[in-house]
């Protein structure tokens, strides 16, 4: 029996050195295992992240997974701005819905300041969110699919988020940042007909997961890339404070929208999709199944949208109308301090969460009673769940990278630290 010798390798990049641990092969030819770096310039990192992998012929022996090659200051920018001016900055985080990450802002701040958004606000903000969240995993199921060599299902996918997107466009102006959520309420009310467009999109979109279904969920190839791979069990998930469908892949029945209702959420009936095994295929068809119950919530929500406000009404949290500004002096006034200092909640600090398209999406804020927050802080789900990755990752194959990281689904703007 050969002992493989000990490979010391300086990997340039941030000064990182590391060793090959010796091993007893069976044979000269994989005496040593061997570095091999995905990224930080890769088509299938969806963003700038590297992983250093020391594999053995086609076995992963190790990982170390580099997610710092983003450097936007998230936090120390919304010390800055006012904050409602931090909305543009939560678009960033998770570009892909970031509708969730608006709301979830905005939810935060009105919890400082102990308001409540009118309740027509907080079902436009459900409706919004849960088509958002449809997009996302869309967008994840799709480019995983397309790794795998399922393009078809890739394009059935892209052509589903078209149809949401058109209708995301309709009502906020805008396709990605949105920018779209404001402190006690939201920008606009839903355009007129929107309801019954949303239902032909809807019948379009589940049309087009159908055709994903049959040429995808049990297809021999596809079933044998995802399962049995990558398992976390419950235990581990938990462990690693995973969430959304990460942790219900392996079976954890949590989901903020339950556990903590917010919006009007506990006004809806919906299911929580579940996984048995943790692997990666039940990680697939939890976001699969999730995207139904995200129509279904849209429905139930369109159906008994209330009339009333959609904003709070109060001049100090929220613009008065243009006529008043341009009519009273009361209303010029208001509008010019609001816009000079921003909304000031009272001093104190607060933690906040929503479920994010990958899981909680929780920002906790300081005040010290100006208009721009003392210190924020977001819990990012990418970022808590990149944690996870090189445990899902030993022992696997590296024909298994690719798949495993798309079910992790990291968004790089959740990483920026």
């Amino acid at each position: 029996m050969n002992q493989g010798k000990l490979l010391e390798v300086d990997f340039g990049i941030g000064g990182i050195t590391t060793q090959a641990r010796p091993r007893e092969m069976g044979d000269d030819l994989h005496s040593e295992s061997m570095i091999v770096n995905l990224g930080p310039a890769h088509p299938a990192t969806h963003g700038t992240i590297r992983i250093v992998a020391e594999i053995s012929g086609e076995k992963i022996l190790d990982a170390d997974v580099d997610v710092g090659y983003l450097h936007r200051g998230f936090e120390k920018m919304c010390e800055t701005v006012d904050y409602n001016q931090v909305m543009p900055y939560t678009d960033r985080l998770n570009y892909v819905s970031p509708i969730i990450n608006n709301f979830g802002w905005c939810l935060t701040i009105e919890k400082l300041l102990e308001i409540e958004a009118p309740k027509r606000a907080q079902y436009i903000r459900v409706i919004l969110s849960e088509i958002s969240r449809v997009c996302d995993h869309l967008t994840c199921l799709g480019a995983s699919a397309m790794e795998l060599g399922a393009f078809t299902v890739m394009l059935y996918m892209m052509e589903a988020r078209e149809l949401l997107w058109d209708l995301l466009e309709e009502v906020t102006g805008a396709r990605l940042t949105v920018s779209f959520g404001r402190v006690g309420g939201v920008k606009e009310d839903l355009t007129e007909g929107f309801g019954a467009r949303m239902a032909g999109a809807f019948k379009q979109v589940r049309e087009h997961l159908v055709n994903c279904d049959r040429l995808l969920t049990r297809n021999r190839i596809f079933i044998e890339r995802m399962c049995d791979i990558a398992i976390l069990t419950a235990e581990e998930a938990t462990s690693f404070s995973l969430t959304g469908p990460m942790l219900r892949g392996s079976g954890v029945n949590y989901d903020v929208r339950k556990a903590f209702p917010y919006s009007s959420y506990d006004e809806f009936d919906f299911e929580v999709p579940l996984g048995s095994k943790g692997d990666n295929y039940d990680r697939f068809l939890v976001r699969f199944h999730e995207m139904e119950q995200s129509l279904r919530i849209c429905e139930q929500a369109i159906a008994r949208l209330p009339e009333g406000p959609i904003i709070v009404d109060d001049p100090h949290i929220a613009l008065v109308p243009k006529d008043e500004v341009y009519n009273s002096i009361d209303g010029m006034i208001n509008h010019f301090e609001l816009v000079m200092y921003g909304v000031k909640p009272p001093k104190g600090s607060v933690y906040n969460a929503v479920e994010g398209g990958n899981g909680e999406l929780g920002y906790y804020v300081v005040s010290d009673g100006s208009g721009k927050p003392y210190r924020a802080h977001v819990r990012a789900p990418s970022f808590i769940h990149m944690g996870s990755m090189r445990k899902m990752l030993l022992g696997a194959n590296i024909s298994d990278l690719i798949p495993t990281f798309g079910m992790i689904n990291m968004i790089g703007g959740e990483c920026d630290r």
